[in-house]
């Protein structure tokens, strides 16, 4: 059942399975995804203001990722809030954290939210985070940049040749985690390196 009633606010089906959430998005050109922790302040904070918009007629579904255990993975997200765009079966997108009202209908109305989302957080850089599943200082990474609410993109080395040897050819280096902010690659956990560059103080 949906999660509100209210016909003039934003329709939100819960997906229980990734099996589940496949059924759905096959059935439409577009459709949103939000995965989120409930309890946790920035995941509360996004499903109540995806619940608060007004229904655009977008498909919009939502995780708790502390009961559904199998999309993160399947989807290879790891941070929650994160707002999955598919077109068609196919990702596109994925805006991590919560956002403003504004940047939300944008999304799901088909205007282009990139500046509102660039506009409510000055230190939004352009973030690739390469890791591989076995890797803990990758997850070290990650758990500080969430901390920081740092939006990124991460990518699996493991499973993608090509982004690996890409990384390598820009960095120079086979070993993860690697971080590419704005185009400059830090090697390893170097949390100053990673401060600068991304004006953190």
């Amino acid at each position: 059942m949906p999660q509100n009633k209210n016909k003039a606010s934003m329709l939100i089906t819960p997906i229980h399975s990734f099996v589940e959430l496949e059924q759905k998005i096959a059935q439409a050109e577009k459709s949103f995804l939000l995965l989120y922790k409930s309890g946790a302040e920035q995941s509360d904070c996004a499903l109540d203001r995806i619940s608060h918009l007004k229904d655009a007629g977008s498909r919009v579904y939502t995780a708790d990722v502390s009961t559904v255990r199998d999309i993160h993975d399947r989807l290879q997200v790891s941070t929650a809030p994160s707002l999955v765009i598919f077109d068609g079966n196919k990702v596109v997108n994925i805006i991590k954290g919560c956002q403003t009202e504004s940047a939300y209908d944008a999304l799901f109305s088909g205007r282009s939210a990139a500046a509102m989302i660039q506009a409510d957080d000055r230190k939004q850089k352009q973030v690739t985070v390469y890791t591989t599943p076995t890797c803990s200082w990758c997850t070290t990474l990650k758990t500080y940049l969430d901390q920081k609410q740092v939006r990124y993109r991460e990518v699996n080395v493991a499973s993608d040749t090509s982004a690996a040897e890409s990384m390598v050819r820009k960095s120079g280096q086979q070993g993860v985690p690697q971080t590419e902010i704005n185009g400059q690659m830090v090697v390893g956990f170097d949390k100053n390196r990673i401060n600068q560059l991304l004006e953190i103080k």
